[in-house]
């Protein structure tokens, strides 16, 4: 959210304060409407209003709560306009990311390729990201929060269970499942594409498996936090990752996983 003004008015006066006249009002109060429709020019406009109005003792204290919401609301939009504004340029600028992390089941970009790759291109534009961890009953939850120096952010979450393949520790499982969470919620926010990696021209001895998309790895995923740990041992052990389902298991995977999930 924007940054509010917060303004201090003058001491209180003992009985009931007066209206200002109607006059002044004409005078110094823009029209609300006017003024949501162009929100960076007049967004100084009812900074001049306030500070005008909390000089003068006999100010309508209702009339006052009114413009500081109205500068409120106008302030949201300017950091929304920007934050979109800076979305767009930064987005003909992110690259794919290269696949340099193996599973058995296919290649990944890791985090550290992601951070190292974005960070600057976030910087440049104003940006920032940083996570929410949350551990809960049914998995831990992962949030990824892309914030804009203006104020205006944006967040998405992923709920994981446990990732106990390959014999894995509580505490390699935690930090297993963590890392996905960030690299999944981290491309969700910017809407990161990434690619194999270059063998040099050698072409490879077997055919490229085409994955699901972003939004089917986030459905697949919300399906297996709601499965039983039997249904997601054997999803790790198959799959590894919601983002290494093959395309071509899509549709039979959700189905099945449908009928696991508990209500």
């Amino acid at each position: 959210m924007a940054q509010r003004t917060h303004v201090v008015n003058a001491s209180p006066q003992k009985g009931p304060v007066p209206s200002i006249p109607a006059d002044a009002n004409a005078q110094h109060s823009p029209n609300s409407a006017a003024l949501e429709a162009h929100p960076t020019a007049d967004s100084t406009a009812i900074i001049q209003v306030i500070e005008r109005a909390a000089l003068n003792p006999d100010v309508d204290i209702d009339k006052m709560e009114r413009l500081l919401q109205m500068q409120e609301r106008v302030m949201d939009r300017q950091a929304m306009m920007a934050y979109s504004a800076a979305m767009a340029a930064m987005q003909t600028e992110l690259p794919s990311i290269e696949e340099r992390g193996q599973t058995n089941n296919g290649c990944y970009a890791t985090l550290e390729d992601i951070v190292d790759t974005v960070r600057p291109i976030l910087q440049k534009h104003g940006f920032a990201v940083s996570f929410r961890i949350q551990t809960q009953e049914r998995g831990i939850q992962v949030t990824g929060v892309l914030m804009h120096k203006d104020g205006h952010r944006e967040e998405t979450s992923m709920l994981l269970p446990a990732d106990m393949s390959g014999n894995k520790n509580a505490v390699q499982a935690f930090g297993s499942s963590t890392s996905y969470g960030k690299r999944y919620v981290l491309c969700a926010l910017l809407n990161i594409t990434t690619r194999g990696q270059d063998d040099n021209g050698q072409t490879s001895t077997r055919a490229a498996v085409k994955r699901v998309t972003a939004f089917q790895a986030g459905q697949i995923q919300r399906l297996i936090s709601q499965c039983p740990a039997t249904t997601q041992e054997w999803f790790s052990g198959k799959y590894g990752a919601a983002v290494q389902v093959p395309q071509a298991d899509f549709d039979k995977l959700r189905a099945s996983l449908t009928k696991r999930a508990v209500k």
